[in-house]
């Protein structure tokens, strides 16, 4: 009796397994289609894991696009706001801390999108995974990276950004 439902259940995990694998495939097929093209940016927070504050890193009007080809490259380029031509060693110092740039490989996995990092503005990316986990609506997509410390702000702190993007026209 102690077997025969064991036996009910385990056919029954399986099934929900496999169905559920299917869906997860196919919502990642679905994400991967969807989200070639270009995408302009909306808005980049950055939520600090230690207080739960969001800081507007790249100030209140950063620019930016990530581009997805159908044959696996993403190019992302984001700069903060009020940027101006340096004038000094340290002002292009300065503008490291308003730039996030990136290329590589990508590829969907479940609701992420993983780039293998080929260039990067931050050199110890280069060659690194990069995770994103990402939701479509429609034309917009919302992407969370996971809790890391960015070499560019929030210095030694875990922080989290949340970056919107729309559908460039």
């Amino acid at each position: 009796m102690f077997v025969d439902e064991i036996n009910r259940h385990s056919t029954t995990l399986k099934v929900s397994m496999s169905a559920s694998v299917k869906s997860d495939k196919e919502a990642a097929m679905a994400l991967a289609e969807s989200i070639i093209g270009t995408w302009e940016l909306v808005s980049y927070q950055v939520e600090l894991q230690s207080t739960g504050e969001f800081i507007d890193a790249m100030g209140d009007h950063p620019r930016g696009r990530v581009i997805f080809t159908n044959d696996g490259w993403v190019a992302f380029n984001l700069e903060g706001t009020g940027r101006t031509p340096a004038q000094t060693d340290q002002d292009r110092a300065k503008l490291m801390n308003t730039l996030v740039a990136y290329i590589g490989r990508y590829r969907i996995e479940g609701n992420q999108w993983v780039t293998k990092v080929q260039t990067a503005w931050a050199p110890e990316w280069v060659g690194s995974e990069q995770r994103r986990t990402v939701t479509l609506l429609g034309d917009t997509i919302q992407v969370v990276t996971p809790w890391r410390k960015m070499p560019n702000w929030a210095k030694d702190q875990m922080s989290r950004s949340i970056i919107k993007f729309q559908r460039a026209k």
